[in-house]
């Protein structure tokens, strides 16, 4: 690189694991944190509680777990179906394919001869032909279409972390406040959350952690007054 070009670092952020971690973490918390304060809030004492935690993290965690392997997999069986059916017409019809290509280029703004050079020149290489028109027809990327099970591993794990951070105190003991405990729990690890998600995007560290322990907040706030409300009487 030149003098006064910094070289650019780019991170690899297409992989379905990392946005599967990201909203397992965050949906584990605010949803254990509700549903622990919702069940606390209308008093069934400290063994219920507990127990509605646990059930709430081994469900919540395989629910999304399995939720994001078939989205996933419908996601990457489509995919390979729609680059399947570009690879044939590659094969059965190279000539239209090439004139696709070619057009595809002048629209986008290429001069007509240099466009017309560039589509010979791609279609000697198969793998190549069939990397830009799966890009440049349906977006993908013939060799990422996903890993559906690294993304439901990600996601049943991440969740089970974000939904034992407020459940902590109710494993302990039962004296004490456990309600109050929990809620600084959540607080914590909502600020951690959104921070980590604000440094990740560079929108904000300080944006991030805010939205994120609003929004815990208020859905603690209202499955809590829920709870009170409705009681186990």
């Amino acid at each position: 690189m030149s003098a006064g070009h910094p070289e650019e670092h780019h991170r690899q952020i297409s992989g379905g694991w990392i946005r599967a971690a990201i909203f397992g973490v965050s949906d584990g918390l605010v949803t254990n944190i509700s549903f622990l304060l919702g069940f606390a809030g209308a008093d069934p004492g400290h063994n219920v509680v507990r127990l509605a935690g646990l059930a709430t993290l081994v469900a919540g965690g395989f629910s999304m777990g399995t939720g994001e392997y078939l989205s996933m997999r419908a996601q990457k069986e489509l995919f390979e179906y729609e680059i399947g059916v570009e690879r044939r017409a590659l094969a059965e019809s190279p000539e239209a394919e090439r004139l696709e290509l070619r057009d595809l280029f002048v629209s986008r703004g290429i001069d007509a001869t240099l466009a017309e050079r560039l589509s010979v020149d791609l279609m000697r290489d198969p793998d190549m032909a069939l990397s830009t028109h799966a890009r440049e027809e349906l977006g993908v990327d013939p060799t990422a279409t996903g890993k559906p099970i690294a993304a439901a591993l990600s996601s049943l794990g991440s969740f089970a972390v974000g939904a034992f951070i407020p459940l902590i105190p109710w494993l302990w003991g039962t004296t004490g406040n456990p309600i109050l405990w929990s809620v600084l729990f959540a607080a914590v690890g909502s600020v951690l959350v959104g921070g980590a998600i604000g440094n990740m995007t560079r929108r904000g560290t300080l944006r991030w952690a805010t939205r994120q322990l609003v929004i815990t907040a208020i859905a603690a706030g209202v499955t809590y007054g829920v709870g009170r409300g409705v009681g186990t009487h």
